[in-house]
């Protein structure tokens, strides 16, 4: 007899849970797809494969909300018709009678676990895979219904008149650059190639330009050929909630496994790299007192630098002020000749990418004076020097795989900068470590919620089960409402927990405590609750 009323409360629930979660599962994962669709611009076929990879993450929030619609509805129902009433009369106890739904409860607490912990964050990196791999057509396919498309988190727009998907080509470029200090370039090309490399922690965009045109405040300049690369997070996986249990270990191991880290890294090498480079060009100025060897990417051209010396900009990141008076000489490194010379007062070099592994460099004279063997000297408003490598030294240096360590020697003795400091690389330097910290707060917060939201699944059913029988009388949704409240209260303190983890200024433990606090704090309501129904 048990048995049979157990299966039958089960199956009552069961079924109001399923018909519940299907719907709101679809209501939420719809949500969850629209800022995807608007941002990157997926096809109709992709957006099938999505919805099916967001289906995890919607469960892990619909579970809980469906196992507490159905408890509170069945059980509040099950009181009413004076079912209650009648197995109480048979002599079966109240705590017998939630056994079904104390089963329901476990299992969505387990079912929230896993999926919190394995599945949804898997299926995140299935969506990511999905996405790098159209990651082109994306692009392509903005263009062509927008005319134009940002690349993520970066500087760069691409405006193109025809695009040609086969051959990943684009015709009739412009692109535009927004820099930090509001200044913008256009390139202007008749043709380019983009190709969307994908790697495990980052994606890079590579446009390859041929006979540019670039426009800056003052000048034109034509390039005969351009590579622009930019870096840029993942698209959909670069947050610490999307991170399976493994990878949270590994980011912990190698925090150069978490985008935002890389980034900051990235960063800080390249202002690292302009400081090392101003030590170099002083110590050759002001030792040997010759010129300073530049050399650009593809190795057709080298550059001899000569100035007074140079210096940090303070208020311009990755960039060196040289202090006249300059000569920059250019050579061609096949003929090993002079080719033009140029003498200007002021001038400067800043780097074109401080994202990219492989730094390029950009010098500019003004109005310079220039000069070819033999000709008169012509007076000119600006002089471009693009794609100029980093010195193979410095670059040696600065390599990604002990860029960790070398950041951490920032103004020690073991350091790969010789002179102090500037204020900017300072800075770098004094937030790194913290950067390193709020890493491991956000994972130790993030382990610590997902465990105290599974588990609190349990009291909130329960509780659930308990504020059904109440509420007997009363409209079915009352019951359920009356639910939610504690199931917001618990949300509350994991939030609050969280923010006060991830506060610089708190103590990791602090926030961990406030939200177990907030499973203690449920399980005394339902303790309290059931008190008082067995009491009734």
């Amino acid at each position: 007899m048990i048995f049979t009323l157990h299966r039958y409360i089960f199956r009552e629930l069961f079924r109001v849970f399923a018909l519940a979660t299907v719907a709101l599962t679809l209501m939420l994962s719809v949500g969850l797809l629209v800022p995807i669709i608007q941002d990157y611009g997926v096809s109709p076929g992709q957006i099938i494969h999505l919805l099916g990879y967001f289906l995890p993450i919607t469960l892990t929030f619909v579970l809980p909300i469906s196992a507490l619609f159905a408890s509170s509805l069945i059980y509040g129902r099950f009181a009413a018709d004076r079912e209650l009433d009648a197995c109480r009369a048979s002599g079966v106890s109240m705590q017998s009678l939630i056994y079904p739904g104390l089963m329901l409860a476990i299992l969505v607490a387990v079912a929230n676990l896993v999926l919190s912990f394995y599945v949804a964050p898997a299926f995140i990196h299935r969506s990511e895979k999905s996405v790098k791999a159209n990651a082109e057509q994306i692009l392509f396919r903005n263009i062509q219904k927008k005319g134009y498309y940002a690349l993520p988190k970066s500087e760069y727009r691409l405006y193109a008149d025809q695009t040609i998907p086969e051959k990943n080509l684009l015709e009739g470029v412009v692109i535009i650059r927004d820099r930090e200090d509001r200044s913008a370039r256009v390139i202007a090309v008749e043709q380019a190639k983009v190709q969307i490399e994908t790697h495990s922690t980052y994606n890079e965009a590579r446009i390859l330009a041929h006979n540019t045109y670039r426009f800056d405040e003052a000048v034109a300049l034509y390039n005969e050929n351009l590579l622009i690369s930019v870096q840029f997070p993942p698209l959909l996986r670069d947050e610490i909630k999307f991170q399976r249990i493994e990878q949270l270990k590994q980011i912990q191991a190698n925090k150069m496994n978490y985008y935002p880290i890389r980034e900051f890294a990235m960063q800080t090498r390249a202002q690292l790299a302009i400081e090392m480079l101003i030590e170099n060009i002083n110590r050759q100025m002001t030792q040997s007192k010759d010129y300073y060897q530049l050399e650009d990417a593809d190795g057709s051209r080298a550059y001899l630098l000569g100035a007074k010396g140079c210096r940090i900009n303070p208020d311009k990141p990755n960039r060196l002020d040289f202090q006249g008076p300059i000569v920059l000489l250019q050579v061609d490194t096949e003929r090993k000749t002079l080719t033009v010379q140029y003498d200007s007062i002021e001038g400067y070099m800043a780097l074109e990418n401080d994202k990219s592994e492989d730094l390029r460099f950009e010098l500019i004279l003004e109005n310079p004076t220039w000069q070819r063997p033999g000709q008169t000297p012509t007076i000119a408003v600006r002089k471009y020097a693009n794609n100029i490598k980093l010195p193979s030294g410095i670059e040696d240096a600065l390599v990604m795989d002990n860029i960790m360590t070398t950041i951490d020697h920032i103004g020690t003795g073991q350091s790969v900068l010789k002179t102090k400091p500037g204020e900017i690389l300072k800075g770098y330097a004094t937030q790194w470590p913290l950067e390193l910290e709020k890493v491991d707060n956000e994972i130790y917060a993030e382990v610590h919620s997902r465990l105290v939201l599974g588990l609190g699944c349990v009291a909130l059913i329960l509780t659930g089960i308990a504020l059904g029988i109440q509420f007997r009388g009363g409209h079915v949704l009352s019951a359920f409402g009356a639910s939610a409240v504690p199931g917001g209260v618990l949300v509350t303190f994991i939030l609050s927990g969280k923010a006060l983890t991830n506060n610089p200024s708190t103590p990791a433990m602090t926030g961990v405590t406030v939200m177990w606090a907030g499973l203690v704090v449920l399980v005394g309501l339902t303790l309290w609750v059931y008190r008082k129904l067995l009491q009734t």
